[in-house]
């Protein structure tokens, strides 16, 4: 058998809020789309950027924290796997996509786009919180099953 891989990691900014919803069974699901820069310079020594945006999908426990702390705008780094889907739409066309199911989320803080910011401190940031740039919420023992084959509409 030949090896195969399908791991992806990608660092960026929340282009909408999240949108969180249930499917039959009860499990939570958050889709975000991702929009991740590239910067590199042409032949001719000019720089340019160009911008992917990526769907994101979360499930479970995991979905529901999502939903709740980020917001447009706010910088997150994702780890995960491509799915690709298919479906027909209501009116007979075929439509497809590639997204990335997220194993991990890690919110790279930013205080201007946090949903639920913490209340301020009269003294400041605490000792816990000063200096740290990544919020990072441990949720691996959450959900160890595979959600992906359940149909969501999207």
């Amino acid at each position: 058998m030949a090896a195969s891989l399908n791991r992806v990691f990608l660092m960026g900014n929340i282009t909408r809020d999240p949108e969180l919803r249930y499917v039959p069974s009860g499990t939570a699901v958050t889709t975000f789309d991702l929009a991740v820069n590239r910067v590199y310079m042409t032949q001719s020594g000019e720089k340019k950027e160009d911008t992917s945006f990526i769907r994101i999908v979360v499930w479970g426990r995991r979905a529901e924290v999502c939903a709740e702390y980020l917001a447009k705008g706010s910088p997150v780094f994702v780890e995960g796997r491509l799915r690709s889907r298919s479906w027909e739409t209501q009116d007979g066309q075929k439509r497809s996509t590639i997204e990335v199911i997220a194993n991990n989320v890690q919110f790279l803080r930013s205080q201007a786009t946090k949903k639920a910011a913490r209340p301020a401190s009269p003294q400041g940031p605490s000792k816990e919180t000063q200096g740290s740039d990544v919020e990072s919420i441990d949720l691996d023992n959450d959900n160890k099953q595979d959600n992906s084959q359940e149909e969501v509409p999207f």
